[in-house]
Order: structure tokens, then C-alpha cells, then sequence
């Protein structure tokens, strides 16, 4: 049975969704359709993944079978970098709409506060960069509230935000956002981030749940590897479930949205049934004390070079 979180509104969106980053193309049609078929009702896509066309594809398809209706599927995407000023918002916006073939998603997100100068993916150069004095986050939190009122989203959030950076948004006095999507799992639980999101009716996302075990980067090889941690292990043989299982469940004991990605049909099925997996008391105890502090998106690729941006712009 799945369960919700709800919004400040009363709207509901499911607490399990299907992750598309790294999704190659490809393979992301199938996975979404397998994802409907098995019952998911919520995916979470961006701009930047290059792959909502394929996704859009995957979603007609079932609509197309008669395994979901539009009205039921809960559609998550995020503005890119590349436009954060006022004017840029809403042409992301449409572009994103029309790859999806749908006419207004469920929650838009601001993907990073990060800023770059419009058509540029990734920066590197000093000049690639806007900042904050360039083009302010409280500029493109503007834009994303026109958006909510021409009807284009129902919903409005952030992504990789810190609590500075939110309180930046809060001060407005307008729209508080109404989602922070993290990176969150055991080696990462963001305690007072969480704490401070539940204060202000923030509702929270943890992308990377697995800890990002399809990392290939020369960097990656040595983090500390999630999925076989002998705590994530010994919870699993215990309840017998798969680590994955665990992981995802541990997010749901929290009240927290968890997006895994997988394009493995078995997986993807098997993510599902973790929705129904309780944990106990002394399991998240165990998971609480699992000794290990690790961040697997680092951030870095924004703040090196010419960047005029500090890791301290992203994290707590």
C-alpha cells in the first residue's frame, strides 16, 4: 500500500518514486513503463539528465496501455542552472513540459543554487558563471512562483539547498518553497537540516538513497560502499530483504519522499515492496549509529576552477 506525504495544500504525492539520473538512453522508456506497470505513481526527472523525451515515451505508453491515467501520475523535473534568471525560467519550463509530452508537472524544483550564464551545461570558465549579485536566488524564486500561477506546476521546491539559502527564500515573505530534495541515507541523515525543513513545512526528497553504487568517477572508488556495510547487511538477513530494501524503508520511517533509480525490472519491482518494510526501533538505532559520515555528491564539480562559488553555498 503506498503511502503519501502531503503538501501545505492537502495534496498528496507518493513517498516512493522512480529516479531517472544516469538512466541511459535507452533504457529509461522501459523502466519508467515497467516502473506504472508495478504501481509506482510518481517520477522524478530533470533537464539536465537529457532523457525526459524518453521518459515522456514511457509514461505515453502506459497511459497509452490503460495502466495509469496523467491525473495519477505524480511528475517531479528541475530547473538547470543555466536558467535562473527571470526571463529564462518559464522557456526551461516549456521545454521541459513539451519532452514530457505533458501539459503542467506536479513540482518543479530550482536543481542547484548555482547559477550559469543561458546555454551553458556545465561551467567551468569565470565567465560561464552568473552570481548571486548577477542573478539572485530570490530572482528565479519569482519566476518559479509565476509559473505555480500560470498553472504549469502545482507545485514549487528547491533541490541541494542549506538552510541559509532557504531562509533567503523564507524571507521573502512569499511562497516558502514546499520541497527540499538532498542527498540522504544513513551515511549522510542531515539531522538538522531535516529539523529545520519540518520547522518551516518543508517537505523533503532524498535522492541517492543507495549511496550512488553506480558511480564509476576514478574518485568514487575508494567511498565507503552503502550497500554492503555489515549494519545495511545485518538488517536485511534479519527481516530478509534485499540492503536496497533497507535503505528505502529507512527514508519512509522518516517521513521522507525516496527516489531510487534502477532500470532492472526485478529491482525496480523489489524497490516498490520496500514501501511496506517497517523497521524497527532497534534497526534505526543501529542505522543511527552506523559510524560512518559520507556525502557521495560532493558538490565539487561547481566550486573548482574559476568557480566563484564555495562548497559552503551547498552544504550545512
Amino acid at each position: 500500500m503506498m503511502k503519501n506525504v502531503i503538501f501545505r495544500n492537502g495534496d498528496k504525492m507518493p513517498i516512493l518514486g522512480l529516479g531517472t539520473w544516469k538512466s541511459k538512453p535507452g533504457e529509461v522508456k522501459q523502466a519508467v513503463y515497467w516502473a506504472l506497470e508495478a504501481g509506482y505513481r510518481h517520477i522524478d526527472c530533470a533537464a539536465i539528465y537529457g532523457n525526459e523525451k524518453e521518459v515522456g515515451e514511457g509514461l505515453a505508453e502506459a497511459i497509452r496501455a490503460g495502466i495509469v491515467k496523467r491525473s495519477n501520475v505524480f511528475l517531479t523535473s528541475k530547473l538547470w542552472n543555466d536558467s535562473h534568471r527571470y526571463e529564462d525560467v518559464g522557456p526551461a519550463l516549456d521545454k521541459t513540459l513539451d519532452d514530457l509530452g505533458v501539459d503542467y508537472l506536479n513540482l518543479y524544483l530550482i536543481h542547484w543554487p548555482i547559477s550559469f550564464k543561458h546555454g551553458v551545461n556545465f561551467a567551468t570558465l569565470r565567465e560561464e558563471f552568473y552570481t548571486y549579485e548577477d542573478v539572485p536566488l530570490t530572482q528565479t524564486w519569482s519566476a518559479m512562483q509565476e509559473q505555480k500561477a500560470l498553472g504549469k506546476t502545482k507545485h514549487i521546491g528547491v533541490s541541494n539547498f542549506n538552510s541559509t539559502k532557504l531562509l533567503e527564500l523564507i524571507k521573502m515573505k512569499e511562497e516558502v518553497p514546499e520541497m527540499n530534495q538532498i542527498e540522504m541515507h544513513p551515511f549522510l541523515p542531515q539531522e538538522n537540516l531535516v529539523e529545520f525543513c519540518k520547522q518551516h513545512q518543508i517537505l523533503l526528497t532524498a535522492y541517492s538513497p543507495l549511496g550512488s553504487p553506480d558511480s564509476r568517477a576514478e574518485k568514487h572508488q575508494k567511498d565507503p560502499k552503502l550497500l554492503s556495510n555489515p549494519v545495511v547487511c545485518e538488517i536485511a538477513r534479519k527481516h530478509g530483504v534485499s540492503e536496497g530494501q533497507v535503505l528505502i524503508a529507512w527514508s519512509v520511517a522518516r517521513k521522507v519522499v525516496v527516489i531510487p533509480k534502477s532500470v532492472n525490472q526485478r529491482r525496480i519491482v523489489e524497490n516498490l515492496r520496500a514501501v511496506d518494510l517497517k523497521l524497527d526501533d532497534h534497526d534505526l538505532m543501529e542505522l543511527r549509529d552506523i559510524g560512518i559520515s559520507h556525502r557521495f555528491v560532493d558538490g565539487t564539480f561547481f566550486t573548482q576552477g574559476q568557480s566563484p562559488y564555495e562548497l559552503s553555498d551547498l552544504w550545512e
